[in-house]
C-alpha cells in the first residue's frame, strides 16, 4: 500500500475528528480493514479505497506512465 495514501487517508480522518469505527460505517467496509488500510497492511481493493476516500471527500487519480530507459 502507497504510505501517501495511508497517510492522506489518516490524516484527514483526524482532522474531521472521527475515528476508525465511525469512518468504517460511513465508508461502508469493516474497522479492520480501515486499520489494515492506514496502516500499510491491507491491500485494499480499488473499490474499497474508493468508498473510504469519496466518506473523506477525496479523489484518486491514477497516471500511467510509459517505462523510461534507465
Amino acid at each position: 500500500m502507497n504510505t501517501e495514501i495511508q497517510n492522506t487517508i489518516l490524516k484527514h480522518r483526524q482532522s474531521m475528528g472521527i475515528d476508525q469505527k465511525t469512518l468504517a460505517e460511513l465508508a461502508g467496509i469493516s474497522v479492520h480493514a480501515l486499520s489494515d488500510l492506514e496502516s500499510g497492511k491491507g491491500n485494499p481493493t480499488l473499490s474499497t479505497l474508493r468508498r473510504v476516500l469519496n466518506t473523506l471527500g477525496l479523489t484518486l487519480q491514477v497516471t500511467i506512465r510509459e517505462p523510461t530507459d534507465a
